[in-house]
């Protein structure tokens, strides 16, 4: 296979990409969990209470706030 017909990768713009999918997917599933909730409440990101489109902008960036190790 020569160089020419592998297409080149950029890993950043792939992980940006993921990040949106996956934060997209977790704001969905919590919708409905609220144990989802408190577990990203724990991780440190502000989301009870919030929208599914508030939830989904609070984890595509990070936590807001340091993390507990309680899950309550």
């Amino acid at each position: 296979m020569s160089d020419a017909t592998v297409p080149h990768r950029n890993p950043s713009a792939e992980l940006h990409t993921m990040n949106e999918r996956l934060a997209a997917w977790a704001a969905c599933a919590a919708e409905d969990s609220p144990a989802l909730i408190a577990r990203f409440e724990a991780m440190g990101y502000a989301v009870r209470g919030k929208t599914r489109e508030e939830v989904e902008a609070a984890l595509r960036g990070p936590p807001t706030r340091v993390g507990s190790s309680s899950t309550s």
